[in-house]
């Protein structure tokens, strides 16, 4: 089983590494691109971080190569991803500033933002094949694990919800707002999806951990008056205590989905 863990983060680490870590850029060549991630040199087995929009931020949700980015784990042997977001939420019953996991997530076009779709397979290979979902995109087992580890960092989990992703890079209309919950979502933003969807391809369990930034809720009051700058920093210190004890104490996972190769059965079928 893959040994390394890594966790994506996102516009509330826009110009901070995480305190405590001490991390060091390493440069990984994929067929997609090169990317950057940063290895994390205090702990007793490997582990990543990965800024998806860069450090500094530069990047745009649209502008992100997510297909390189998860083929980057990949190549370093991720065998367990904490895919993280600062998020618009939906329902006036999740609170915001309090960390919350992802159950699962609406995605109504399988596609990344140029269009394409959302899949490692674009070309025909010997690898491609079907992502049958026996676990879910968010495995259990590291969703659990997850909840332990910020309860022990006095970060508990407030909640669990739906996602849904909404692909930037304008903001939602109040129209769109309204017909989200009626799909069942709780929380949205223009992340997180796609690299869930694309890890999942490369068989590397994920969990998604996500803080509400602000209410997207059209006909209720928000709590308070705050520049978005200001929101995604108190979103990144919920955040930032999770990531850390997840990169130090965080373990691997065994995939619980499948990935239906029809040469493969094929193959068995006439053994």
């Amino acid at each position: 089983m893959p040994d390394a863990v890594a966790a994506i983060l996102g516009s509330a680490f826009q110009d901070a590494l995480p305190e405590q870590l001490n991390l060091h850029p390493v440069e990984v060549e994929t067929d997609w691109g090169r990317q950057t991630l940063h290895r994390v040199t205090d702990v007793d087995r490997p582990a990543y971080v990965l800024f998806r929009h860069g450090l500094p931020h530069r990047l745009l949700p649209n502008q992100i190569n997510y297909r390189a980015q998860a083929a980057a784990l990949k190549e370093v042997d991720c065998g367990a991803l904490l895919v993280t977001s600062s998020v618009g939420v939906l329902d006036a019953d999740v609170p915001i500033y309090r960390p919350l996991l992802v159950e699962d997530l609406i995605m109504l076009e399988n596609r990344l933002p140029d269009g394409r779709a959302c899949t490692m397979f674009e070309a025909p290979s010997a690898d491609h094949g079907h992502l049958v979902l026996h676990d879910g995109l968010f495995a259990t087992e590291l969703s659990a694990q997850v909840r332990t580890l910020a309860a022990e960092e006095d970060a508990p989990v407030a909640d669990e919800v739906i996602f849904a992703y909404v692909g930037g890079p304008r903001g939602k209309t109040a129209a769109e707002n309204r017909l989200w919950p009626q799909l069942g979502a709780q929380v949205n933003s223009m992340t997180l999806a796609p690299e869930v969807v694309l890890a999942n391809e490369l068989e590397i369990p994920c969990v998604g951990l996500v803080v509400g930034h602000k209410y997207s809720v059209p006909d209720a009051d928000a709590p308070e008056d705050t520049a978005m700058a200001d929101t995604l920093d108190r979103s990144r210190a919920e955040q930032e205590r999770i990531v850390t004890r997840f990169l130090r104490a965080g373990a691997p996972v065994p995939f619980g989905n499948e990935i239906f190769r029809f040469d493969a059965h094929s193959t068995e079928d006439n053994a």
